[in-house]
């Protein structure tokens, strides 16, 4: 089966910032995603990121830390906890996906040009089938090395295009189930 592997969906995501984000939709789709995975009991992976800066909203015992109620991992669902953006470094997710034989997964979560796009760059360079959902990610708005202020959907654009076709195939979330089954 393939994983679903869901991406620092901790409660600190959901306050005001002063960036701009896209795919504000991003949650409920997650949300149905996981929803689906969960029927047919398929591999669920939940990723938080603890931060190493204390006074970051994802330091250890902050609210901001905690998954967000609605994307909660079930007792028997497996947590990896990471202090860089990239899910497989120092966390032994790599050696929990070998030892159950998994070779595909489908990332979701946030955001697109860090933490996502770290990870599955990670996986597909570990030989992992990989698959990145387009409207189960966001980003937020950033200058660019050039001072050009760029959008939300401008950089999630662009790590979504880093990513395609070198180290994970870009999909959208009504097709995620339909490509998942066709490799079973």
């Amino acid at each position: 089966m393939t994983t679903l592997l869901i991406i620092d969906m901790q409660v600190g995501m959901t306050w005001p910032k002063a960036e701009v984000r896209n795919n504000h939709q991003a949650e409920d789709m997650i949300a149905r995603l996981l929803r689906d995975w969960r029927l047919r009991k398929a591999p669920v992976v939940h990723v938080r990121h603890i931060s190493r800066t204390p006074g970051s909203p994802f330091w250890p015992g902050q609210p901001g830390v905690e998954f967000q109620p609605e994307l909660s991992p079930l007792t028997h669902e497996h947590v990896v906890e990471k202090n860089v953006p990239d899910a497989f470094i120092n966390t032994g997710l790599d050696r929990w996906l070998h030892a159950r034989g998994e070779s595909s997964i489908v990332i979701v979560g946030v955001s697109t040009n860090n933490s996502v796009e770290n990870t599955a760059r990670t996986a597909g360079n570990l030989g992992f089938k990989t698959f990145v959902v387009s409207d189960c990610t966001y980003a937020y708005a950033k200058t660019d090395f050039n001072g050009v202020a760029r959008s939300a959907d401008e950089v999630h654009a662009m790590a979504l295009a880093n990513l395609d076709g070198e180290y994970a195939s870009i999909i959208r979330s009504g097709d995620a189930l339909n490509v998942v089954h066709s490799l079973v």
